[in-house]
């Protein structure tokens, strides 16, 4: 579809700071990799922004006719508690607290991951690979480095050398750091006495006696670096480069910046030619982190079961709450952007149900209004096609919903071109659904209608019986709730969401 269109996407690109027009590799073929959970808990909103955010690209680029392999991993080992090389694995931990395997652990997250995620109507990537299903690829890898002189072995675990690398290359060119500055700023922790300079990281760890999950390697038993498994993922399904690289902004120091310099010593080539980072998720202001504490589980905020919130908010308002902000902004929880995000959700949803009900009817052209809407359908791309800026679209698509709203009130669609209606009905559909992903939640939404039903026959007996006073509290009341009454000529009461 639109395939005319995607040469205009530009993508802000986190590598040079600046906006650039997308030109895929080897179109159409698109290779995007996404940094996916450690699954040693329940994902919470600040991860499940960053995956909607991604799910948009994604299916923007399959809209605009790309063939895209998408993959995002599965981190089921390697990832310490910290990003000093030190601590107790995340999920060994949560295994040991627990005394199950640790594979209990990471399955029964990766379940619950997979589930949040089909309810906020995420697509599923092309490949979900996981870090244990790729340690043989590891060990080569990093042997590969070794034998370029850019790690060293200390008493069996593997450091990459921050130092030899940047004789050459320039680590901290994706995160704008110095590395003298780093190094300067660092400080001595214990148990890094054996690297050859605090920056090292390491890209494989000699398992304590303690330690559950381990491997066999060429340095004896341990288990890899947290780094390496994008690396190593992302080149064995998309190639030593490929288009897109995604994550929360978080991970673009030391985890991506790691990653350039890991792919760039083993395949003397730079990996990805553009850095995608999703922005944070606040609540009350602060960032959203399992590690502080400072969370609200989807569960929690689907069901209302938190004392952060008014109420509990389906899936799908969520979605549309957290695409109201451009990917790369921070966005912070509260009741009050919930409940207006709701109010426009269902808004939404309420005039693409009424367009799909709306057949041409030909009558008098008012050309003004046939160009308005035709430009308008064309805005919408011209706003994705702007670094996926989807509040902008959401915005135009409002716009759309207001001339939506007059056809059905005015029963004819005739003021408008055939063609113009056709291409409405097809660009605001496609864009609510297929390229923001929005969907009408499983609701009880005939009990809510039958209700309002009741509701409009005791405004109407109130009117019978002269009882003005309730027949307007009624109406006013409803009208607050942003459903709108309106009184026919024929008597009966209608009633659309505002």
């Amino acid at each position: 579809m639109e395939i005319k269109r995607a040469n205009e996407l530009k993508i802000y690109n986190t590598l040079t700071g600046e906006k650039e027009l997308f030109v895929p590799l080897t179109p159409p073929s698109v290779g995007m990799y996404v940094c996916g959970p450690t699954v040693y808990s329940d994902v919470h909103l600040g991860n499940c922004r960053t995956f909607i955010s991604f799910d948009v690209v994604f299916r923007y680029l399959l809209h605009l006719g790309y063939k895209v392999r998408y993959v995002r991993n599965i981190t089921d080992a390697g990832h310490l508690e910290n990003d000093a090389d030190e601590g107790e694995d995340k999920i060994s931990k949560r295994a040991r607290l627990e005394q199950v395997e640790p594979m209990e652990i990471a399955q029964k997250y990766t379940v619950g991951f997979r589930e949040i995620m089909r309810l906020f109507n995420t697509l599923p990537p092309s490949i979900e690979p996981t870090a244990t299903g790729h340690i043989v690829e590891q060990i080569e890898m990093i042997q590969s480095i070794i034998d370029k002189n850019l790690a060293y072995e200390v008493n069996g675990s593997v450091y990459f050398d921050v130092s030899k690398y940047n004789e050459k290359e320039n680590y901290g060119e994706l995160s704008g750091r110095i590395l003298e500055e780093l190094m300067s700023g660092s400080r001595e922790l214990e148990g890094q006495q054996e690297k050859r300079n605090p920056m090292d990281f390491a890209l494989w760890k000699k398992a304590a006696p303690e330690h559950i999950m381990r491997w066999s390697s060429p340095w004896g038993e341990g288990f890899p670096g947290w780094h390496l498994e994008c690396s190593v993922m992302s080149s064995k399904y998309l190639g030593k480069q490929f288009d897109i690289h995604g994550g929360g902004m978080d991970l673009k120091f030391p985890h991506h910046e790691c990653e350039i310099a890991q792919c760039k010593a083993a395949n003397d080539t730079p990996p990805v030619k553009y850095w995608m980072h999703a922005n944070m998720l606040t609540l009350n202001g602060k960032r959203m982190s399992k590690s502080t504490g400072n969370t609200l589980l989807p569960g929690e905020l689907f069901s209302g079961n938190n004392t952060l919130l008014d109420k509990g908010y389906p899936p799908m308002v969520v979605r549309f709450f957290m695409l109201q902000a451009h990917y790369r902004s921070t966005l912070d929880f509260s009741s009050e952007a919930l409940q207006a995000a709701e109010k426009g959700f269902k808004r939404l949803m309420s005039a693409l149900k009424l367009l799909q009900e709306l057949n041409y009817n030909a009558s008098e052209l008012n050309q003004k209004l046939d160009d308005e809407i035709g430009t308008l359908c064309n805005q919408c791309y011209d706003e994705m096609n702007d670094d996926f800026n989807t509040p902008k679209t959401i915005a135009v698509l409002f716009e759309l919903v207001s001339h939506i709203n007059t056809f059905h009130q005015n029963k004819t669609t005739g003021s408008v071109s055939e063609q113009t209606f056709i291409g409405l009905k097809k660009t605001f559909t496609n864009m609510v659904t297929e390229v923001l992903g929005l969907q009408q939640e499983e609701d009880k939404s005939n009990v809510l209608d039958n209700a309002l039903q009741v509701l409009i026959e005791l405004r109407k007996e109130a009117k019978a019986n002269k009882n003005f006073a309730l027949s307007d509290q009624i109406r006013d009341k409803l009208k607050e709730a942003g459903i709108q009454l309106k009184d026919e000529k024929d008597g009966t009461i209608t009633y659309t969401l505002i």
